[in-house]
């Protein structure tokens, strides 16, 4: 099988974008593109990996230029693919001092690009990529991403799965992997909806209890003495209501696994009960005399910063210990976008079918470019709704102006922090509110005018808006084309006096 490549495509000229997001689609694989350098070092700092970047070289002014040369040292050498033109040598000498040897030359052909493709997928290359034995362990981790086909998925039943990509879950699965004959308590720590109940099935997969039962237990979910009832079980009579014994987690997990999830929202007094259990294996039912022993291994996962919850006292040092034999910390999703694309395929894959329509359920570049771009606050939990809910409506458009008027607003927000406080020192929570939104609005607008280059057709219909509409708002927001922009465009002869007054008209 070839390899599946995840491509970052950072290219000015639309027809060289257009051709090559085009030809790697073609061939199966995954591109995402880049408006310029900015963007593209953006997606690298915040965990993108891709297989390969092919950049456009840069011959315009010298802010421009810097810019392409720090993109250049921002992912491994080996993943670069330049393409130049003839009058591009110092960006070319600039490159291979940096060790890049793949280039192309301008114009390129379909012909060029599809055996570009085919020496990539050639398995002496991959291999060439993975031999790195002078690099770093997390060197070798990236180049182990870089080079696999496909990701690392591993069902886990009832539409359950497991998906690594990115360097630091392949790092959590060979962990994992290792701890299969290791029958020790797991605490497994990350934000909300990072996937640790999917990591606890999976340990249990590969453990030495995986014939025997799987038991997860939210402790967030039930006040503290329906939490013990459930977790020690009853005898009859204890209570008003218990009618019959009923075995608690711990007996209906014996030889298995127990995941109590949510570990930290545990009152102090249940942390003491438990920690009694995990010291000597032994508990007492509610209203029972005599103890009762199991063989349960404990898989804890919790949200909450631990580290702050001992400092405030709100977890106890001595649990922690004991449950902090194994410790794996899980990503948030915006730490690991190059896993977007394929926690998308997967998802789309299995959804119901009466939900989706097999000819019309795959994402367009821009929407899975959006979906990239995007912060995923609510990780998989969020991705995952959002990827149903555009299966169920079938409005792509809609589906990108969602994320990308998320990701404006968050852009405005962390800009307008600090002029937020103080205006609402003076003035109302509408002004403050209409003030967040015409930035928001502006900023989109300028983002889209800037991709386009500045072609406003081409702008209002990105946008959905009419023509006349954008021209007022240009005008209404003082918008104008960035330095580099006027002079990449005064370049071509794309801008006239007369057109630049009526822009920044």
């Amino acid at each position: 099988m070839k390899p599946l490549l995840l491509v970052l495509s950072v290219i000015r000229h639309a027809e060289t974008r257009s051709l090559v997001t085009s030809i790697f689609e073609e061939a199966g694989h995954r591109v995402v593109q880049a408006s310029g350098c900015p963007q593209a070092q953006t997606l690298l700092s915040n965990g993108l990996c891709p297989d390969l970047v092919v950049v456009e070289s840069s011959t315009a002014g010298l802010s421009e230029a810097s810019q392409y040369q720090e993109l250049l040292k921002s992912a491994p050498a080996h993943t670069f693919f330049i393409i130049s033109g003839a009058a591009d040598q110092g960006f070319r000498c600039a490159a291979m001092e940096l060790g890049i040897r793949k280039f192309l030359r301008r114009p390129v052909t379909r012909q060029d690009l599809e055996s570009m493709i085919d020496n990539l997928s050639r398995s002496s290359d991959v291999d060439s990529c993975g031999d790195m034995s002078h690099a770093s362990d997390q060197e070798n981790d990236c180049a182990v991403s870089a080079t696999l086909a496909i990701p690392v998925i591993e069902e886990l039943g009832e539409n359950r799965f497991f998906l690594a990509a990115s360097p630091a879950m392949l790092k959590i699965y060979r962990q994992v992997r290792t701890l299969a004959d290791v029958d020790a308590p797991v605490l497994i720590l990350g934000e909300s909806g990072t996937g640790k109940e999917v990591i606890a099935h999976l340990i249990h997969k590969h453990s030495r209890r995986s014939q025997h039962k799987f038991l997860n237990l939210n402790c967030a979910a039930l006040p503290a003495d329906l939490l013990e009832s459930e977790l020690f079980g009853f005898q009859q009579g204890a209570f008003t209501g218990a009618v019959k014994d009923k075995p608690g987690k711990f007996e209906q997990a014996n030889r298995g696994t127990l995941l109590l999830d949510e570990i930290g929202e545990m009152t102090a007094q249940m942390q003491a009960k438990l920690l009694h259990v995990l010291q000597d294996g032994q508990f007492t039912r509610l209203g029972a005399r005599e103890s009762s022993k199991v063989d349960v291994r404990i898989l804890a996962a919790t949200n909450v910063q631990i580290e702050s919850a001992l400092e405030d006292r709100t977890f106890r040092e001595d649990l922690y210990y004991r449950l902090n034999v194994f410790t794996i910390r899980v990503p948030p999703l915006r730490e690991r976008r190059e896993e977007i694309p394929y926690l998308i395929d997967e998802t789309i894959k299995r959804s119901p079918a009466e939900i989706k329509d097999s000819s019309n359920c795959q994402f367009s570049s821009r929407l899975m470019d959006a979906a990239l771009l995007y912060d995923w606050r609510g990780n998989l939990r969020e991705l995952r709704n959002f990827v149903t809910r555009t299966i169920i409506m079938r409005d792509a458009d809609g589906a990108v102006r969602e994320l990308e008027s998320k990701i404006a607003a968050a852009a405005v927000d962390e800009e307008t922090d600090d002029s937020v406080r103080v205006q609402a020192e003076g003035s109302g929570m509408r002004s403050i509110m209409r003030n967040v939104k015409d930035r928001t609005e502006a900023h989109l607008i300028q983002n889209a005018l800037e991709v386009s280059g500045w072609n406003r057709r081409h702008a209002a219909k990105y946008l959905n808006i009419s023509y006349r509409g954008l021209l007022y708002k240009i005008q209404q927001y003082h918008l104008a084309p960035s330095p580099s922009m006027v002079v990449k465009q005064a370049s071509r002869g794309h801008f006239s006096a007369r057109g630049n007054a009526s822009q920044l008209g």
